[in-house]
C-alpha cells in the first residue's frame, strides 16, 4: 500500500510540475521583432504592427525559399552522377537568398530604430547586439523559425 502512494505522489508531482510549466509558458509573450523586448507607447506598438505587416510575410517567404533550395541542395549532393555545376549553382541561389534576407532585416531594423526615442534606441540596440552574438539575425533568421 505504501508502494502504491509513492507512486501516485510521484504521479500528481509531475502532473502538478507540467501544469505550472504550460501556464508560465502561456503567459510569456509570444516574441514576433526585437521590439517586443523593449516598452513601447501605444502608438508605437501600432506603427510596429504596420511595419510587421509587411516584413513578416517577406521573412516567412524568404525561410520557405532557403528551406526549399537547401532541400534541393541536400538532393544534389547525393545525386548519382553528382552535377558540381547545378551544386555550384544552388549554392549561390542560397547565399543570394540570404543576402536578401540580411538586408531586409537590416533595412527593417533601421526602419523600427526610426520610431525610437533616444533611450529606447540605447535598450533597442543592446538587444540587437544579444541577438546578433549567436552569428545570426536573431528571430528572423532562418533558424529562428524552431
Amino acid at each position: 500500500m505504501a508502494f502504491q502512494g509513492f507512486v501516485a505522489g510521484v504521479l500528481a508531482g509531475v502532473a502538478a510540475a507540467c501544469g505550472v510549466m504550460w501556464a508560465l509558458k502561456k503567459r510569456r509573450p509570444q516574441i514576433r521583432g526585437y521590439l517586443d523586448l523593449i516598452d513601447l507607447t501605444e502608438d508605437q506598438r501600432r506603427r510596429v504592427e504596420l511595419i510587421r505587416e509587411r516584413f513578416l510575410p517577406y521573412v516567412a517567404g524568404m525561410r520557405q525559399e532557403l528551406r526549399a533550395r537547401r532541400m534541393e541542395l541536400a538532393d544534389l549532393l547525393f545525386a548519382t552522377p553528382l552535377d558540381r555545376d547545378r551544386v555550384k549553382a544552388t549554392v549561390e541561389v542560397i547565399a543570394g537568398l540570404q543576402l536578401n534576407l540580411e538586408q531586409g532585416v537590416i533595412d527593417h531594423i533601421i526602419e523600427e530604430n526610426g520610431l525610437l526615442t533616444p533611450e529606447q534606441q540605447r535598450q533597442f540596440h543592446q538587444v540587437i547586439i544579444d541577438q546578433f552574438r549567436g552569428g545570426g539575425l536573431g528571430v528572423h533568421d532562418v533558424r529562428g523559425q524552431r
